[in-house]
């Protein structure tokens, strides 16, 4: 046992709280006080509640320079991501914050702006600071992130390198029947309306969706690479139309709702002359007009599983692995019948 789980401050002057104490109160071993006060998710409600409840009357307060001191650890772990004001990080920050607090540990937040060399400066600045980071659909070079899972435990969100642990939902059902949704509306000729070509996620959606559209008998083409933003999405509009395609996937649900936005500017009108399907399912996706069909992402249950891979990371684990989480096709009001096709009116 460690010597911060044996002692806290409690004031200046004043005798240190050690579990000890806490123990003699509450009746609980030692142990089991420091599984309370640290991984309340290890034992039982009532337990931790009572251990809480006599710790707070003792004023016992957990000391983190004696933790780091004793321990090496900080009970902090860090989340990375590109745009804090995108909602597509919403849940996955949700999800993760939900893991650490039951792992006891604290969840800090960092965002790169969509920059390598700003996400680069971040990450080595918080290497010497917390237990572990989550890198969320990094732009990092592959060596980059290797070297810096040599100094801490590294876990990806959203991208795939060798040699680091990784979370990454299961593609293929979504992007299948989202496919298969269209080729069934008589839709022949797809778009993909890409996102940035740094960012594995959207390469990876694009060769999906192109073995997707050859298993089906249709044709693909790809938009030059975008930001993942609103803005790119409406600014494709152009682009998107010129390829002559009536169905459009997006990188991302903004991207989708950007050309939303476009086609309403134009009057175009969506689905009756073109289709499109976002991905992620943000908060938000469903209350535009029409509500966008897309593609979920489980990305509470992503962010849960990447807090999980970090804090039980053995060496022998550090390769990379594709997560069981599936991403789900979500069928609203974006998506019709092929304008080329004709509806069958007869009896």
């Amino acid at each position: 046992m460690s010597a911060e789980d044996m002692r806290a401050h409690s004031g200046a002057g004043k005798p240190a709280v050690t579990i000890y104490d806490i123990a003699r109160i509450t009746g609980f071993s030692p142990s089991t006080v420091s599984r309370a006060l640290h991984k309340p998710g290890r034992v039982g409600e009532a337990t931790a509640k009572a251990v809480r409840t006599a710790a707070e009357s003792l004023g016992y307060r957990i000391n983190p320079i004696a933790r780091f001191v004793t321990t090496g650890r900080t009970g902090t772990v860090a989340l990375v991501v590109s745009d804090i004001t995108n909602p597509v990080f919403f849940d996955l920050v949700r999800g993760s914050e939900r893991t650490t607090a039951i792992e006891g540990q604290t969840l800090v937040i960092a965002e790169t702006y969509a920059s390598r060399d700003i996400e680069q400066q971040t990450v080595e600045k918080l290497l010497p600071t917390v237990d572990g980071i989550i890198l969320a659909s990094s732009r990092l070079e592959p060596d980059q992130i290797r070297g810096f899972a040599t100094q801490k435990n590294v876990v990806l969100v959203n991208r795939i390198v060798e040699g680091v642990p990784s979370v990454v939902p299961q593609l293929q059902p979504g992007i299948r029947a989202a496919v298969d949704h269209l080729v069934g509306l008589g839709h022949d000729s797809l778009c993909y309306l890409a996102g940035p070509s740094a960012l594995w996620m959207s390469r990876q959606r694009l060769k999906l969706l192109q073995q997707e559209a050859e298993r089906a008998g249709v044709s693909l083409v790809a938009t030059n690479p975008a930001e993942p933003t609103m803005e790119a999405g409406r600014l494709a509009i152009e682009e998107v139309l010129s390829t002559g395609a009536t169905g459009v996937f997006a990188y991302n649900d903004l991207m989708a709702i950007g050309l939303l936005l476009a086609c309403s500017d134009k009057g175009i009108a969506v689905p009756e002359k073109l289709s499109i399907i976002g991905f992620d399912d943000i908060f938000g996706s469903a209350f535009t007009s029409p509500p966008l069909t897309t593609i979920r992402t489980p990305l509470a249950l992503v962010g849960e599983e990447a807090v999980r891979r970090l804090t039980g990371i053995q060496p022998e684990e550090n390769t990379a692995i594709t997560g069981s989480l599936q991403t789900e096709f979500i069928l609203r009001g974006s998506t019709g019948r092929s304008p080329k096709t004709k509806l069958d009116t007869s009896p």
